[in-house]
């Protein structure tokens, strides 16, 4: 048994490093390559295309520019959609948190008719497609005069994302003991006070886990943008100017390139930071406990 133990370490050592690296490389390589492609030259990519890389003395930043260029000075005006993309995606991200908390925290600990069944509930619309949802909040925001803004669009995204971040908050929440809370009680705390002081620092993992998955909806969502915001291009998100990429038959391949990277590249710088934050918020998370 210990032979046959020994023999599984040594191919596990050998398998897993190459493991690795093939995932590495099939998760990478695709935005290395749309990088590489929004870098050249139009003219060196029609005359060899299928050149995978080239010397940094044929780098370009001209795309970039084309891309980022407001469109009256005859870019594309990413700038301006990426600016809206933030707006709308900051605020669904802190006002869906600021409902979601105290009512993942409601369901969680309150006592209340159906209280077991109720957090699926906050599911039932993900049983629907987007698609079929589209049509009632189109008129119903019409109707508001709320159609064509981006506070409206902001609302659409909250009302998407706050069943989904109650129900990851609240099987969060429950794993929580209920004792940290009572001996909060003891010291003269408010229900409201517990959440912010003991609770909310014992759950910033997950806080911020949500945070990042309602930021990324918000940046990558185009059903819902392009119904609301497609009259007024001022107002467009990043993602409907990246469709208007794809569509033109006019814009070279590697500005379309270009624009994608600009797309990606916040979500992965986003990321990335998360991913660290995620680290310190359950490091604080053990100390308190």
């Amino acid at each position: 048994m210990a032979d046959r133990a020994a023999v599984e370490t040594r191919i596990l050592n050998v398998v897993r490093p190459i493991v690795i690296t093939v995932l590495v490389v099939v998760t990478v390589f695709p935005f290395l390559y749309m990088l590489l492609l929004s870098i050249r030259p139009i003219e060196e990519l029609l005359q060899n295309p299928g050149q995978l890389w080239i010397a940094p003395s044929e780098w370009t930043v001209r795309t970039y520019r084309e891309v980022l260029t407001s469109a009256d000075s005859g870019g594309q005006g990413f700038l301006k959609f990426l600016a809206n993309s933030a707006i709308v995606s900051v605020a669904a991200t802190a006002l869906t948190l600021l409902v979601s908390i105290p009512g993942a925290y409601a369901v969680s600990r309150m006592r209340f008719v159906g209280r077991r069944q109720v957090h699926f509930l906050f599911l039932a619309v993900y049983l629907f497609p987007s698609i079929l949802l589209a049509i009632p909040l189109f008129v119903l925001f019409t109707r508001l005069g709320l159609r064509g803004s981006l506070g409206g669009l902001t609302l659409v995204y909250i009302a998407q994302t706050v069943p989904v971040s109650i129900y990851m908050l609240r099987n969060y929440l429950s794993t929580i003991p209920e004792s940290l809370e009572e001996a909060a009680a003891i010291d003269g705390y408010s229900r409201l006070q517990t959440l912010r002081k003991v609770i909310l620092p014992l759950a910033a993992p997950a806080v911020m886990a949500n945070a990042l998955y309602v930021f990324m909806i918000a940046w990558n969502e185009f059903l819902f943008a392009l119904l609301f915001l497609v009259e007024d291009r001022a107002d467009w998100t990043v993602s409907l100017g990246l469709a208007q990429l794809s569509g033109g038959i006019e814009v070279s391949k590697t500005v379309l390139m270009a624009g994608s990277v600009v797309l990606t590249l916040p979500i992965v710088i986003i990321f990335f930071a998360a991913e660290r934050l995620l680290t310190e918020g359950l490091t604080a998370g053990a100390d308190k406990g």
